[in-house]
């Protein structure tokens, strides 16, 4: 029995139909807590339905309670997790595993003595849920391989960007303080303006008047092009990678990958 909830939970790679049932069940419910997040902070929507997010909200939270609490009991089917005590422990600090917990806490938190009017960010936890459709999209499985698989080289362009973040806001600094003293008035006050021109958003609200400024702002723009281009670059390959790396399907019939199974078909 264990074995079989374990299945059905598992994102329908061994359950067959009665799995994508469940599948398609949490992702609906999901698409719907979503929503329901969105629509309750429409004034309009809370005025005409008062009650109905509230016990949308919790049929949702007993759901999902019920579904970590299977997950947490069907994981010793594995061998990674076999050990009962410390297989779950070692189960319920994997990322989705706290998505899953994350995403249900807010809801209880009152029933603990916490007054959420004093911890407010806390009920953001309840916009985690729609990171759950990780559990059932195989495009955000190969996403999140393909990020965790070029993990040192987005560290270095990120480090690399942060120093030159830096290094641009000090030289305008230097550059327009006299111009601007209110404006650029620090580095760290510089280094909006940075941000804004690197990532060639360029909102207008900061800019150079000197004419060493607005060289520096030229060159600055062009450099910010090719910053954020490089990460994009690095998660296109990684990513075509993982696609490449997918295991091929296989015929049910001959167990050949479906395109040999073709191929030798029409020899």
């Amino acid at each position: 029995m264990k074995r079989r909830v374990h299945e059905l939970l598992q994102a329908g790679e061994h359950g067959g139909v009665s799995s994508r049932v469940v599948d398609v069940f949490f992702v609906a419910l999901i698409i719907l807590n979503v929503v329901a997040m969105i629509l309750e902070t429409v004034e309009s929507c809370r005025r005409m339905a008062p009650r109905f997010f509230a016990w949308f909200e919790a049929v949702s939270v007993f759901i999902f309670t019920i579904e970590y609490a299977f997950r947490l009991w069907s994981c010793t089917v594995t061998k990674e997790y076999r050990q009962p005590v410390f297989g779950r422990i070692r189960f319920m600090f994997t990322p989705l595993a706290i998505v899953d917990l994350l995403s249900i806490i807010p809801f209880y938190l009152p029933f603990l003595g916490v007054d959420l009017r004093s911890l407010r960010v806390v009920r953001l936890f309840r916009a985690i849920r729609i990171l759950k459709f990780g559990r059932y999209s195989e495009a955000m499985k190969i996403t999140g391989r393909a990020v965790a698989s070029r993990g040192p080289e987005l560290v270095t362009t990120l480090f690399l960007l942060l120093v030159l973040v830096l290094l641009l806001s000090s030289l305008m600094y230097y550059a327009e303080h006299e111009k601007q003293p209110e404006t650029f008035s620090s580095i760290p006050a510089s280094m909006w303006w940075a941000v804004a021109t690197l990532s060639t958003v360029g909102y207008g609200d900061v800019y150079p008047l000197t004419p060493v400024g607005k060289l520096m702002a030229s060159i600055i723009a062009v450099l910010g092009i090719g910053m954020f281009a490089l990460p994009a670059g690095i998660l296109g390959a990684a990513f075509v990678e993982e696609i490449n790396r997918a295991p091929e399907e296989k015929c049910p019939h001959c167990g050949k990958s479906l395109g040999e199974s073709f191929r030798s078909r029409s020899d």
